[in-house]
């Protein structure tokens, strides 16, 4: 039996619900502004758009299964058991409300609040977008008793919609193929997929979703003739979704603290104290993962701060301490994750991904009180554990001022200079000038050699950095190595709003490149550095400033000709094609920098003409998090079972 207020949302939800605010000419026609980009990044926010249409339908109450599969031809189809978007003829538009939400740009329930309380999406560019950058998209309805159907081609319809069916069910069928005339990637990756479909899962439980790979993948440990699939969800939300990411550090406290509220603005928060020293706090708006934060995340840090400086001050934990805790003091070792619901999310910052709703702050920060105050009152070994860790912390950050003030007198302009091992380039504009850090002093040597002085700088690492995911903060910025990135970057400590956040006003170089050695060695450097990088550094990564160099891995030559190869299938191919011609097969695999010459680094590695770079970035900073943790904290299980997960993708020498 169907209940009253289900009736209710049925009756609402018709063709009337649909509104119209602007066309679909330009998407096709400018699609990195509507998806992002249009390589990998953008070909997997087509699927993240339609699922974010069955994710609005489970907000609302009516879908509790999502199925998205990857077909064998890279197509993809998600299907749900929602209420299935409304085919009845639309009054303004004189056509079927399913073609309209397929063909009009920001036409949808979503602006119907009678429809939607809430819903997802960061730019709300919706199915409509996918369907402009698909060469072949088919939308199947079920719904009324009846199936529904439209085909369409880089965004027209190719027929009216039409009654296909009879069914008893109900939900909406979208299977696309992106255009290649589009998109520069054209394959879809299962895990990528799979991250975002896990943490969907965890932001909204009791909500199933299922991935399926139908491709043919001989490199799936499992593959028999079977297809992979999984299936995300969570019963408890939030505290599975702290626990996962928690899951390769000790636990300071046994159990989440966990707080949901329904009222008003709705807000779900868990969180969780370690013993390491990074904070690791992910923040969300309708599912958005909000990277930049905003006024939801400055209501948790507020409530967070006031109660716990309120329960220690009562309890006489800060009578022997000789100066102020520091409200970042709270947070180290925390692992907390914050969601709210936000009928009409105001976003700001640098990537749009920063909420602005004045209103949120107070919600957060006072659900987060009240929470925080009953654990702390009920679990008082708990609350001294808590308190002891935010002393030493308070402790260590008092060591660290001066370690920081090393680096904070080493400005550009003054101090102590440069680092002496720095070859810098001779242009001043940041936005031209790229700064290789490389590894070793003869590679680095090497590549001062082969650069181009005007624009490119070198910076040699000696050795392995300091693993700061195991390291105490003041312990970082002794480091020698680390506090010469800083300097050589411009970078500072501290801002007005601030103290312990990243100075970039006079950053140096808006290229940092890390290169290092086709080995075991260079992928370690690689990571130590991009986990410096990611825990004390972010805004360089947000802001796509950071590269990996990929120098060739063979050299294959044969009398006076030669190819270079990245890749043993290339390798295979060269060897191939030089077959033909005369003389001796000679293949040189390069493990080091060094066994390469100047002329021979920059033709393959520094010249932007020919080189091949990758762009660093955070598709999740929650799963960036746990894999940072995973890959260089303490714990070794999960470590050894990533690696052996993975090495068949690896193509590095011991």
């Amino acid at each position: 039996m169907i209940d009253s207020e289900l009736k209710q949302g049925q009756e609402q939800y018709s063709a009337d619900s649909i509104q119209v605010l602007e066309g679909l000419e330009a998407v096709r026609k400018r699609p990195s502004m509507y998806i992002g980009d249009i390589s990998a990044r953008g070909l997997h926010h087509l699927v993240y758009e339609v699922v974010d249409n069955s994710i609005d339908e489970a907000l609302a109450g009516f879908c509790t299964d999502i199925f998205v599969t990857i077909n064998p031809d890279n197509s993809i189809t998600v299907r749900d058991n929602g209420r299935g978007i409304p085919t009845g003829i639309h009054e303004k538009e004189q056509r079927s409300a399913l073609e309209v939400v397929m063909t009009v740009l920001h036409a949808g329930g979503k602006f119907n609040k009678d429809s939607y309380k809430v819903s997802g999406g960061l730019h709300g560019v919706g199915v409509s977008c996918v369907n402009a950058l698909s060469d072949h998209l088919t939308a199947e309805v079920h719904r009324e008793g009846k199936v529904f159907k439209q085909e369409y081609s880089k965004g027209k319809p190719l027929y009216d919609v039409k009654e296909v069916g009879v069914s008893s069910d109900t939900g909406t069928i979208i299977s696309f193929h992106p255009d290649p005339e589009i998109f520069i990637v054209h394959v879809y990756d299962y895990d990528t997929l799979a991250t975002r479909l896990r943490e969907l899962a965890f932001l909204n439980k009791g909500v199933r979703l299922t991935l399926r790979d139908e491709r043919k993948n001989p490199d799936y440990e499992d593959y028999e003739g079977k297809v992979r699939q999984d299936v995300f969800y969570s019963e408890k939300g939030l505290v599975e979704f702290v626990q996962y990411l928690d899951g390769n550090r000790p636990k300071l406290i046994e159990n989440p603290v966990y707080l949901e509220t329904k009222e008003g603005i709705p807000v779900e928060i868990a969180m969780q104290y370690n013993t390491e020293f990074a904070e690791n706090v992910h923040s969300y708006v309708n599912n958005i993962n909000t990277i930049e934060g905003g006024t939801h995340l400055s209501g948790f840090r507020r409530g967070l701060t006031t109660t716990l400086k309120q329960y220690a001050e009562k309890n006489g934990f800060l009578e022997k301490l000789k100066f102020d805790i520091d409200p970042s003091d709270f947070r180290e070792g925390l692992t907390a994750v914050i969601s709210v619901k936000v009928a009409e999310p105001q976003f700001e910052g640098q990537t749009k991904t920063k909420l602005g709703n004045s209103e949120v702050m107070g919600a957060v920060s006072s659900a987060t009180s009240k929470a925080l105050e009953a654990f702390l009152e009920e679990n008082p070994r708990e609350a001294k554990l808590i308190v002891e860790k935010v002393i030493l912390a308070a402790q260590a950050r008092h060591a660290a001022r001066k370690a920081r003030e090393l680096v904070q007198r080493k400005t550009v302009m003054g101090g102590s200079g440069l680092p002496g091992k720095l070859a810098d380039c001779s242009d001043r504009d940041p936005a031209k000038c790229e700064l290789f850090l490389v590894e070793g002093l003869s590679a680095g040597g090497t590549a001062k050699e082969g650069r181009d002085r005007h624009f490119q700088a070198i910076l040699p690492l000696r050795g392995k950095i300091l693993n700061v995911e195991k390291a105490m903060e003041h312990r970082a910025f002794e480091s020698e190595e680390i506090r010469n990135i800083y300097t050589a970057l411009g970078l500072t400590i501290g801002t007005e709003e601030d103290p312990k956040a990243l100075n970039m006003s006079k950053l140096r170089y808006h290229k940092v490149v890390i290169m290092t050695d086709a080995d075991v060695d260079g992928s370690h450097i690689t990571t130590l550095i991009l986990t410096l990088f990611f825990r004390y550094m972010p805004e360089l990564i947000t802001n796509g400033y950071v590269y990996l160099a990929t120098p060739p891995l063979y050299l294959v030559k044969k009398a006076k000709d030669q190819i270079y190869c990245w890749t043993d299938e290339e390798r295979s191919a060269a060897i191939e094609k030089l077959s033909a011609t005369r003389g001796e097969v000679n293949v040189q695999r390069y493990k080091g920098l060094g066994e390469m010459s100047a002329v021979q680094l920059w033709d393959t590695t520094m010249n932007p003409e020919t080189r091949i770079m990758k762009q660093v970035n955070i598709e999740s900073a929650a799963e960036a998090d746990r894999i940072f943790s995973m890959l260089m904290g303490d714990d070794v299980a999960p470590r050894r079972e990533f690696i052996e997960q993975n090495a068949k993708y690896a193509n590095i020498d011991a």
